[in-house]
């Protein structure tokens, strides 16, 4: 099926989890993978996990009025205001996606929301993503690889890397003011 203007493809075969370390591969990217049980929220997943170094993110699939798609990366325990983060980033107000949406854009089920799922979106959806300015800081990124029974341990640099090659600029929040501050560049 081909898209014309308002129309999306239905034929879409999202990335398989070797499909993506294939590309994090041919992008020079290091990344290890454990494997674990099912997680479908942050309480699980530090639960299930063990002990995985570096900061684990929780990720948020947001749409806003305009019916934009948003993709959070934060740190798996910051709370995150919808309202003041979409006031800072001048986008109206923030609802969550639903599943068949994130299907659609991300090619992933709920529990598996990942940025490492911009891979299926690239080329085919706009979606603005915006990343935790403290992740920056960490050694090791922890995040899903498009499934819920894997974590991937990567740079935070490698993060962006593959974030950037897959067609996105993501915005830098920094979520330890109060309400966030305006959102920058990877530079800024």
């Amino acid at each position: 099926m081909t898209q014309s203007a308002g129309m999306v493809a239905t034929d879409f075969a999202p990335a398989t989890p070797q499909g993506l370390f294939d590309r994090l591969d041919s992008l020079g990217i290091a990344h290890q993978t454990h494997e674990h049980a099912p997680v479908f929220t942050v309480e699980e997943a530090r639960a299930l996990r063990g002990v995985l170094p570096g900061a684990h993110v929780k990720n948020l699939f947001l749409r806003d009025k305009k019916k934009r798609s948003w993709l959070v990366v934060c740190e798996e325990l910051r709370p995150v205001s919808l309202k003041d983060l979409a006031k800072s980033l001048g986008a109206g107000t923030f609802s969550f996606g639903s599943p068949e949406r994130l299907m659609e854009v991300l090619g992933v089920e709920p529990g598996s929301v990942t940025p490492l799922a911009l891979i299926n979106a690239a080329g085919r959806h706009p979606v603005g993503v915006v990343v935790d300015r403290a992740l920056l800081a960490e050694s090791v990124v922890n995040c899903h690889p498009l499934v819920n029974t894997m974590t991937t341990a990567l740079a935070p640099d490698d993060m962006l890397r593959f974030i950037e090659a897959c067609g996105f600029e993501p915005a830098f929040v920094d979520f330890e003011t109060a309400g966030g501050e305006a959102p920058a560049r990877r530079d800024g």
